[in-house]
């Protein structure tokens, strides 16, 4: 139990001085003006729109169907990451904790309410990019990697503006990456996408 104790202290310490690196030190005038706007669905809502109408135009009833999993899989991750994680893991942010928020670059104009652990905003993120390379990796090759490259930069932006700490973005990250390859797999099982005359997507 002791172990268990200074484990859980260092770690934080860890994730403390990270944090601080990657939010006071790390930075440059371009990121604090691009940190910010990649927080907003103004920046990301128009992708997904398009990926979703992409996948009803070119494949209609099995790109509906793939609508549907792709917004459940956001569902997933957030009904999870909100109930099961923030409710019972309560963390203060890092801008609101009074112990360490002067150590903080807050770049919102608010902090923002909730648990830090977990990132919503890198559970969502991490679980539509595995969703979509799980789904769309041989139609789109290696470019469907480009997904995790997005929402990494919108997780690594949590950090960067003094919302969330390290581990609450790399912790959300892994339980969308569960969720993703979870609900892409079932949908390869159950519909894949045929591709120039081939078998379906498996």
């Amino acid at each position: 139990m002791f172990f268990l104790a200074t484990f859980l202290q260092k770690l934080e310490q860890w994730d403390q001085w990270l944090f601080m690196k990657l939010n006071g030190e790390w930075t440059n005038p371009l990121f604090d003006s691009l940190m910010p706007f990649l927080r907003s669905p103004f920046c990301w809502v128009p992708l997904y729109i398009f990926l979703l109408v992409f996948a009803l135009i070119n494949f209609r009833t099995k790109g509906l169907w793939w609508s549907v999993f792709f917004l459940s899989t956001i569902a997933l991750t957030d009904l999870v990451g909100t109930y099961l994680l923030k409710h019972n893991f309560v963390r203060l942010r890092p801008c609101n904790d009074p112990d360490f928020y002067l150590h903080v670059r807050l770049l919102l104009k608010q902090c923002g309410g909730g648990s830090s652990f977990i990132s919503n905003h890198a559970a969502n993120h991490f679980g539509m990019a595995a969703f979509f390379v799980a789904t769309f990796s041989r139609f789109f090759k290696k470019w469907t990697w480009l997904a995790f490259l997005w929402a990494a930069f919108i997780s690594y932006a949590q950090v960067y503006v003094g919302v969330h700490y390290p581990l609450d973005v790399t912790a959300g990250a892994l339980l969308g990456i569960i969720f993703g390859a979870t609900t892409g797999y079932i949908f390869n099982k159950r519909f894949g996408f045929i591709i120039f005359g081939n078998q379906p997507i498996v």
